[in-house]
């Protein structure tokens, strides 16, 4: 099966991620974080898959994301990996892991890549961590950025707010997306940034972005599988398109299924042994 509106069956690489945004074609990823979900995203044909730390969120029921530990990154990501033929599986490194020194940073790099089988590893920050980026990546594992709303960051930041709306944030944002691609990452994730911002880095880097909350003009996007399929609630941000309300079904599924067991409807006959 090569997935719905997808005629390629190859697996998705990084190479194939730089290749399509020098052919135009948009790169389309979403976050996953269980073998089930992973497997229905995948034969839908996405390009790309997150392990984004915000399982610490959509799965824990934490605010943030800094709880996650290097041994939760690697048990939802061996889950999601199980479940990919086709896609590119990137693996977020949660908050911790690498923000010590370099040596910490690669070791569990390595460690994380190794139990884990996924494609690759996300990071947060620029020019802050771009020593740790270059040692993860002289160990032959392949980086994707992430610059603006770094998560990771909410306690410095103190907001959700959008970043880099002024002239200094943003020049040091181009800054840090040049030096990292110049380190070698091969893609880079903006969050909540100007879409005229978002625009001219896509246009001045030869590796692809990927937007959320940065606009149309970025190489590609990426959600959060949770939230544009309907399934949480009280979360709106303006870049959420829900394409599907999970929460209405799964709660009218479950309702007439508490209703059917009350009443004795189910099991009936046909259903028993």
């Amino acid at each position: 099966m090569a997935g719905y509106l997808v005629s390629d069956n190859r697996k998705v690489t990084t190479h194939r991620f730089i290749e399509m945004k020098q052919k135009g074609e948009k790169i389309s990823m979403l976050t996953s974080y269980d073998f089930t979900t992973a497997r229905i995203v995948d034969a839908a044909g996405i390009d790309g898959i997150l392990i984004g730390d915000s399982a610490s969120n959509v799965m824990a029921g934490n605010t943030t994301t800094l709880p996650m530990t290097v041994d939760q990154m690697i048990y939802h990501a061996r889950s999601v990996v199980r479940g990919v033929s086709r896609a590119l599986v990137v693996c977020d490194m949660p908050f911790g892991s690498y923000q010590v020194d370099r040596h910490e940073g690669v070791k569990n790099a390595v460690r994380i890549m190794k139990e884990s089988g996924c494609d690759a590893l996300k990071l947060e920050g620029g020019v802050e961590i771009i020593d740790t980026v270059k040692g993860i990546l002289d160990a032959g594992i392949p980086v994707m950025a992430h610059l603006g709303l770094t998560p990771q960051s909410i306690n410095k930041f103190g907001t959700y707010a959008v970043r880099a709306k002024d002239e200094r944030e943003a020049e040091k944002l181009i800054s840090d997306a040049h030096l990292l691609e110049e380190a070698g990452c091969f893609s880079l994730v903006m969050e909540k940034i100007p879409s005229l911002l978002a625009e001219r880095v896509t246009k001045e880097l030869s590796i692809p972005t990927i937007g959320i909350g940065a606009g149309g003009k970025t190489d590609g996007q990426i959600l959060v599988v949770a939230d544009m399929l309907g399934m949480t609630q009280g979360f709106s941000p303006r870049f959420l398109r829900r394409y599907a309300n999970l929460y209405e079904v799964m709660t009218d599924a479950i309702g007439s299924y508490v209703g059917d067991v009350k009443s004795g409807d189910f099991p009936n006959e046909e259903e028993s042994y």
